[in-house]
């Protein structure tokens, strides 16, 4: 076997076949490898027939069939797996290869995996990968990181299988150090949570306050996507809600058990460690665990009542307030999904670039939608800018859109429907833009019960402490975290 190959491709699971198909459509040459080789032969002799696609039986055959510096990208579940397959590369590469994960990896293993293979001389690539099994197949959203080296080798290829802009940009450029790259994915995944909760909550308030059925609320969201909420989200939601299978809608079969990967919630897990106030991301994760107890939430709904209220009126009224709130809503989702990208970058010392990873959503991944041309317009404006909501242009849309917002979350409290995503975007806008919170009081709880200290108003960066019942002594605790 000649040493001509591009780069392989290790996985043949649905997202690993059809980055294959993607690649060797832009002519370069695959390889392709799956621990059963059953497997690979299956995709050689189904839709990889009559390309340039090569099969390999064995790890030494995917290695001696690339060009060098060799390129190996795994497309295998996240955690064990991909460190076994690691290994077992190890001693067949020399130095200056590249093994790239394209998985749902945490970042915190390709901060280790990138770690580890420099010490081996060899490139770490932890790669995001969003679009899904169409994504993959006809252009992608990719966000790579980790050793930079390795860019130049990669980028051809990466750049040409992404997706593209309206203008043509590739939806992939060089995201940062270590594990940025799936830091950035896991925030897409989080921000994707908020959107379809965001969905969820307008599509049951909708149901239930203006009583519309499943035509009307199709218009509804096929209306939508045609302005400032155009996005792939809003668009297969109209599909699927129209959706029928023979004379019954399938949306309505479908039971109300949410799943999850587990990718929100490292979100929320992140935002935690790093004091980052990733409310409505949060919401939107114990939503899905609220869905999944299904069986107490059955037997809840016989014995617990809510209020007696008449359907909200005419739909009419009420679609225009409830897009709004849902746009409100989703420029807090992105708002708090870039402070945490900003919070890490610090924390992790990477060099992010917001306007372009705004460029990489644009298009292929599953957030992508018009609204994101006007995040990066924002950051290509001021690279430093501290927070979404301070640009001219969000600051107008949330002014314009807030009276709507707030109508629709006390109705939807007036009638016991939960928003939890939504009201927690509004509690978190109210918090932002208040001087002064009621942090105070906590703060003086928390001196009288553990003398953990505060400071004061008047200037004095000092911390204090105050005897509150007069027989405490003077000293405070040893240690503190604002």
């Amino acid at each position: 076997m000649s040493a001509s190959a591009d780069i392989a491709v290790i996985g043949l699971a649905v997202m690993g076949q059809n980055l294959i198909l993607n690649m060797n459509d832009h002519d370069f040459k695959v390889v392709a490898y799956n621990r059963t080789y059953a497997k690979t032969e299956d995709f050689l002799n189904g839709s990889a027939k009559g390309t340039n696609i090569i099969g390999a039986k064995t790890l030494e055959d995917v290695v001696a069939a690339l060009a060098s510096p060799r390129k190996v990208m795994l497309m295998v579940k996240a955690g064990a797996a991909v460190d076994a397959v690691i290994d077992e590369l190890i001693p067949l590469l020399d130095k200056g290869d590249i093994i790239i994960d394209g998985g749902n990896s945490n970042f915190e293993d390709s901060e280790r995996r990138a770690a580890h293979l420099a010490t081996k001389d060899l490139l770490f690539v932890g790669s995001g990968v969003s679009g899904g099994e169409e994504g993959a197949r006809h252009g992608p959203s990719m966000m790579p990181g980790g050793h930079k080296a390795a860019w130049p080798h990669i980028k051809p290829i990466f750049q040409a299988i992404a997706a593209k802009t309206e203008s043509g940009d590739p939806c992939c450029d060089w995201v940062g150090d270590g594990g940025a790259g799936h830091f950035v994915k896991m925030v897409h995944n989080g921000i994707e949570y908020g959107d379809m909760q965001l969905i969820c909550e307008a599509y049951d308030f909708m149901q239930k306050a203006l009583e519309m059925d499943n035509d009307a609320m199709q218009a509804t969201f096929t209306e939508w996507n045609k302005g400032a909420l155009d996005s792939y989200l809003i668009e297969i939601t109209a599909d699927i809600l129209g959706f029928k299978d023979g004379d019954t809608y399938v949306v309505d079969t479908i039971m109300d058990k949410a799943g999850q990967k587990g990718t929100g919630k490292w979100t929320g897990i992140n935002a935690l460690e790093l004091g980052i106030p990733l409310t409505l991301i949060g919401e939107a994760v114990f939503a899905r665990a609220l869905s999944a107890i299904k069986d107490e939430r059955v037997v809840a709904s016989g014995i617990l009542k809510g209020p007696s209220a008449v359907p909200a009126g005419a739909p009419a009224e009420w679609v225009d307030a409830l897009g709004q709130a849902l746009f409100a809503a989703k420029i807090i989702s992105y708002t708090q999904g870039y402070m945490l990208m900003r919070a890490a970058a610090e924390e992790y010392n990477w060099d992010l670039q917001y306007g372009s990873i705004a460029q990489m959503w644009r298009g292929g991944c599953i957030i992508r939608s018009a609204f994101l041309d006007d995040i990066k317009a924002a950051y290509d404006k001021a690279p430093e800018l501290s927070n979404l909501l301070v640009d001219d242009y969000f600051r107008d849309r949330i002014h314009e859109s807030q009276d709507s917002w707030r109508r629709i979350i006390g109705e939807a409290v007036t009638r016991g429907i939960p928003v939890p995503a939504m009201s927690a975007a509004l509690s978190f806008y109210d918090g932002y833009r208040n001087a002064r919170l009621p942090a105070n009081l906590l703060q003086a709880q928390r001196d009288y019960f553990g003398a953990h200290t505060y400071q004061r108003v008047d200037g004095d960066e000092s911390w204090h402490h105050t005897d509150w019942i007069g027989s405490g002594s003077n000293v405070s605790s040893s240690t503190y975290d604002a």
